[in-house]
């Protein structure tokens, strides 16, 4: 999951608009800013109006990092510009807006641009997520996924139906997992159809239906018409509620194979959260086949990767986490030092920690007897899933993140 990452220097390519004065064009400034974001590999742009200036952030492998402000008295013309791409109504200012663009480069490739607008006490805000990088382009290796849990994905996949169910907070990557997995599927003799809210990439080959409900199109009623579409794959963006889960599951027992996400904060957690929306825990076993929890954690820079040693003061904030003792004092692990190339973080791309939980007998017999989240997590682990926080520490061991990066994404 790695961006380019020109981060040395200043905005040059803003600092230049703005240079012009009253020359300066807010068609130049909002694309200036998308093309210095875009090649600094931020995957989202702030723009938040305050009393005296327009604050900028960029959101780099993660975490968001300041940028040269803007003058307050462009505030409306930004955000009116950012609309007028997006299709929105420029002239409402009271009620949150979402849209979409497609935005130009000189090379002739495109970055797709999603677009959030909300009203906020200093003037509307704009929250801009730059999806440069197309799906098509993802593997399981380059996202994160070990050799072992790669094979229990693909196995899964190969199902003819069945339900397949990638969990995390939002920003965890779950949609660009599934697409991957959607790749993979991607044949000329299978029909598959998706339902997202909103498209976040655009794929020739399949069809994509975006969630609308002004018009009645919900995940829900999106669903049930999709089902008449003669799918042999669907992918529903979210499951939300009790409705979409009933409809997801009723699908997956008549024949398809679904892919969606489910807000959880582990795999084992998603199958008492299915049943807890109203499903019966005989359904829930007879369609999962397997839940997928992960989380994005920062990249280790490859300019200024060097070495150091565990030290005891982290052996010991990784004790509140596991009761294993996963490093020893002295154990010699990588970082960042930092330099021009990471913008002097250290860090430079971001990859997955995972954990798959394949719905054996001894899994699903435990959803049936209505067991606890604990206790399956157990059972699986006991029939060899490797945690989240296990393929973390694998991954630290392996140079490729930090132990203060599993610290700062695992919250157990």
């Amino acid at each position: 999951m790695n961006q380019p990452h020109a981060r040395s220097g200043d905005s040059s390519l803003l600092d230049h608009e703005l240079a012009r004065g009253a020359d300066a064009s807010v068609i130049g400034l909002v694309s200036c800013l998308i093309e210095d974001a875009h090649t600094r590999g931020a995957s989202d742009i702030h723009i938040d109006p305050s009393r005296e200036e327009l604050r900028v952030r960029l959101r780099l492998d993660g975490v968001l990092a300041d940028y040269p402000a803007l003058p307050k008295s462009l505030q409306l013309e930004i955000v009116s510009r950012i609309k007028v791409l997006s299709g929105l109504r420029t002239d409402e200012h009271q009620a949150p807006q979402d849209g979409r663009f497609r935005h130009s480069l000189a090379d002739g490739s495109f970055i797709d641009v999603r677009v959030s607008i909300a009203p906020t006490y200093h003037g509307e805000n704009a929250v801009l997520r730059l999806l440069a990088s197309r799906a098509e382009d993802f593997s399981l290796s380059m996202l994160g996924f070990s050799e072992a849990d790669k094979k229990k994905v693909e196995a899964a996949i190969r199902k003819p139906n069945g339900m397949i169910l990638a969990t995390g907070p939002t920003g965890s990557g779950k949609t660009t997992t599934l697409y991957t997995l959607i790749k993979m599927l991607n044949a000329p003799e299978v029909s598959i159809v998706t339902i997202e809210d909103p498209i976040e990439y655009s794929i020739d080959s399949i069809e994509q239906i975006q969630v609308n409900p002004r018009t009645g199109l919900t995940f829900a009623t999106g669903l049930r018409s999709i089902l008449r579409q003669d799918p042999d794959i669907i992918m529903v963006g979210e499951i939300r509620d009790a409705e979409t889960a009933g409809i997801a599951v009723n699908t997956a027992l008549t024949g398809h194979l679904l892919l969606s996400t489910l807000h959880t904060n582990d795999a084992a957690t998603t199958l008492p959260r299915l049943t807890d929306m109203g499903i019966d825990p005989y359904l829930v076993a007879s369609t999962i086949n397997l839940a997928m929890g992960q989380r994005l954690v920062r990249r280790i820079c490859s300019e200024c990767r060097t070495e150091r040693a565990i030290t005891e003061s982290m052996v010991e904030a990784l004790a509140h986490i596991t009761i294993a003792k996963p490093f020893a004092v002295g154990e010699s692990v990588s970082y960042g030092a930092g330099c021009d190339a990471c913008g002097e973080s250290g860090y430079r791309g971001r990859i997955t920690i995972n954990e798959v939980l394949v719905a054996d007998e001894d899994v699903k017999n435990a959803i049936l007897r209505k067991a606890s989240a604990a206790e399956i997590r157990a059972i699986a682990v006991s029939r060899g899933m490797t945690t989240m926080l296990e393929d973390g520490f694998a991954k630290v061991r392996a140079g490729h993140t930090t132990v203060e990066e599993i610290l700062r994404v695992i919250h157990e």
